[in-house]
């Protein structure tokens, strides 16, 4: 279970994940999915046209379509009320709580579990209080419903990924009306080894090439994910102050900042290479009329 661990980055200098083919096994990666997902002429003509559909948009469940902080702090309070212990308050251990790795905090942090086994009951426990409280979720992120409509309105495919399992995602996009909005659902059992790899995931599932995503996300490290992806990253201001997401190429107070129009933006400076004028060079330079007495 990777909710309460610190996942790898991924997609660093090509690195992909293979996908078994009946001819055998095919490593993915980046440049591979930019390359043998070029568009066709048909749909260079209808993107020319009607140029949204061209974008697909990833966004990142913990965050940006849930509010997942308030489910594992309250997961935290249930195991320390459950083991007779009590978190100490502080920033710097609210963030512990929130981004580190479960053991990391268990063993170094809080100290409770001194034995292997301990560590691990407290673990499996955690993880089910979390998906005991994903439940009661039935309100997306503010915003986030008014957004995807919008977008669903220019016919842009969007896709969410998770580390959790497909069911409790799906049971909690339908209790928020907003499972109509994603094509592609990337979860747990897509069996995906890191972030960036979850994106490439999503890419794939909407028929998008990497470069042509926009991936929405509340976290420096998801962030460095797209771009290692080489896509677009919109960052959600929240979780994390705006100066820890500088590197984004968008960041939003909320979604109700944002238009369709901000998407193309975002790719203005690639240009489109849809029918552009090709130069001809002449390697000979033409023969120069020679002057009769007829022409004379």
């Amino acid at each position: 279970d990777k909710i309460f661990t610190q996942e790898v980055i991924g997609a660093e200098y090509g690195e992909g994940f293979e996908t078994f083919r009946p001819e055998g096994p095919l490593k993915v990666d980046v440049d591979f999915l930019n390359d043998r997902m070029q568009e066709g002429f048909l749909q260079r003509i209808r993107y020319a046209m009607k140029p949204d559909e061209a974008y697909g948009l990833i966004f990142s469940w913990d965050n940006v379509v849930a509010d997942t902080r308030a489910l594992k702090l309250r997961a935290w309070e249930q195991l320390a009320s459950e083991e007779g212990k009590e978190i100490p308050r502080g920033v710097s251990l609210k963030r512990f709580l929130l981004y580190g790795d479960v053991e990391h905090v268990l063993h170094k942090v809080l100290r409770w579990g001194k034995a292997e086994d301990d560590i691990d009951r407290l673990k499996s426990r955690i993880s089910q209080l979390y998906y005991d409280n994903l439940v009661d979720v039935s309100e997306p992120i503010e915003g986030v419903r008014e957004w995807l409509d919008a977008v669903a309105t220019s016919r842009i495919p969007c896709a969410v990924v998770s580390s959790l399992g497909r069911k409790n995602m799906v049971e909690t996009l339908d209790r928020m009306g907003l499972k109509k909005f994603f094509q592609a659902i990337v979860s747990e059992e897509d069996g995906m080894e890191s972030i960036a790899h979850r994106f490439l995931s999503a890419a794939v599932k909407l028929d998008r090439k990497p470069s042509k995503c926009v991936v929405f996300e509340d976290d420096p490290r998801g962030i460095t994910a797209a771009h290692n992806c080489t896509m677009m990253a919109v960052a959600l201001i929240g979780a994390h102050p705006a100066y820890d997401l500088g590197q984004a190429d968008l960041a939003v107070g909320s979604f109700n900042e944002l238009s369709v129009i901000n998407l193309r933006r975002l790719f203005a400076h690639k240009g489109s290479t849809f029918m552009e004028l090709e130069k001809q060079v002449e390697e000979k330079t033409p023969s120069r009329r020679k002057l009769t007495i007829d022409t004379i």
